[in-house]
């Protein structure tokens, strides 16, 4: 028992300063918030860095906190975009999915890194870190612990590289680029991030699916780094099942109604795959008896995209901030879908089969890790619409329903608890810090 609250003590004055661009408004952001929560609630002092604070919690430190400094934040996001807008970008649906890190602010004298034991980055870009500010960071010394929530880390640029592997050589001949070629941005931004790496001893990196820790380490930067796979948490008390009933009466929803959600933090970004979800639904709606009883809840950012091209009656909710009012959403659902063609660990599924509301979604990425062929949802042919609509035809056929919702709960149980997580941590952090 004493060398139990020894190893408390030590995780209690254990100083980690997590960094990421926001603390809301994005997958990386709220994962992030949540290892805080989860890190703080196991008896670690970790606090965050952040470029934009949005929430309201006092363990999150903003750099920009007056009008000069989110002018500088404004005109760094900038200058990152701009000239690969005007030179570089293949066309319009790339536009995010490459950033170049040329534009950053300097945090090396922030209290929260001078502080710190240990670094914990997470996702920079948008303009709050460039190359040259991670590498100060690199030179510090200190521990540094990066969990990767896409592949920016170890490409010359893009964040998720689709069917492209340049990045397991020296990347180049990018497909997100419009100039192409051996020498192009992507094999300068891979030049540049072998610079950062080239003798860095004191970084770990973290991946959140055991996909994307494969996939690292058939790169070229980070290959010989240390690489482990530790998901994202998750707060059961919030995110658990709530009365359908209710939930569907107070927003005016049939309760009898076959409910499929979908929802994600910008629907139109071309990785979320909804015109999939457009095909499977009118698959759905002409071969499958669903008809009539079936709707559809749509939530999250929405500039674009016409939910009239959707077969059944839609529900849209636009973007919903609220963690509680996420749960009543989750449990509102017979199943939440999602098309999505390129993923890490998605908060979404996490959070419906927290819910106990089971997943259907095409089989890529870090999915397979969460969804477990007709256990918790229907794990479809990738790119298949065919496979995805029959995939929902069987969940929401499925005769032991309680069977089905109590497998996702239990697989969150398992596996992505803020005690699981955190533990996982505090023992990385641990065996680094010695």
């Amino acid at each position: 028992m004493a060398h139990k609250f020894r190893f408390i003590s030590i995780l209690a004055i254990m100083k980690v300063t997590l960094i990421n661009t926001s603390d809301a408004g994005g997958g990386a952001p709220a994962a992030c918030l949540r290892l805080l929560k989860a890190l703080v609630s196991q008896k670690v002092d970790a606090r965050l860095l952040v470029q934009y604070k949005k929430t309201d919690d006092g363990r999150v430190t903003g750099i920009v906190n007056n009008r000069i400094s989110k002018l500088k934040a404004q005109l760094n996001f900038l200058w990152e975009r701009i000239p690969f807008l005007l030179f570089h970008e293949k066309d319009k649906s790339v536009r995010f999915a490459f950033s170049t890190a040329n534009a950053g602010t300097s945090i090396i004298n922030q209290p929260l890194v001078k502080e710190a034991e240990i670094l914990h980055l997470h996702w920079t870009n948008s303009g709050f870190l460039s190359i040259a500010d991670l590498q100060e960071l690199v030179n510090t010394g200190k521990p540094m612990v990066w969990t990767l929530h896409d592949m920016w880390a170890f490409t010359g640029g893009c964040h998720y590289s689709g069917t492209c592997e340049n990045f397991m050589r020296e990347c180049g001949n990018c497909p997100f680029l419009r100039d192409a070629g051996d020498n192009d941005l992507s094999h300068k931004g891979w030049l540049r991030k072998a610079a950062l790496f080239a003798g860095a001893k004191n970084i770990t990196f973290v991946t959140c699916s055991q996909w994307l820790a494969g996939v690292a380490r058939q790169s070229s930067l980070i290959k010989n780094f240390r690489i482990e796979a530790i998901p994202n948490p998750i707060d059961i008390k919030i995110f658990s099942p709530q009365d359908k009933v209710a939930t569907c009466l107070q927003r005016g929803i049939d309760p009898s109604a076959k409910i499929i959600l979908f929802g994600a933090a910008n629907i139109n970004d071309r990785r979320k795959g909804i015109s999939y979800l457009v095909d499977a639904l009118n698959i759905l709606k002409n071969n499958h008896p669903e008809g009539d009883k079936t709707e559809v809840i749509i939530f999250g950012k929405n500039k674009h995209f016409d939910v009239t091209q959707l077969p059944f009656k839609v529900h849209e909710l636009s973007l919903i901030t609220s963690q509680e009012e996420l749960a009543e959403i989750y449990s509102m659902a017979d199943v939440f879908v999602t098309p999505s063609l390129e993923d890490n660990l998605p908060n979404t599924i996490m959070e419906a089969l927290a819910c106990g509301t089971p997943v259907v979604a095409f089989n890529t990425g870090g999915i397979p890790e969460m969804v477990d062929h007709l256990q918790n949802g229907y794990l479809s042919q990738f790119r298949s619409a065919a496979d995805m609509a029959k995939g929902l035809h069987e969940i929401l056929n499925i005769t032991d329903t309680a069977k089905l919702s109590a497998n996702a709960r239990q697989k969150v149980l398992d596996n992505y608890t803020n005690e699981k997580v955190a533990k996982q941590y505090n023992d990385l952090y641990q065996s680094i810090i010695k």
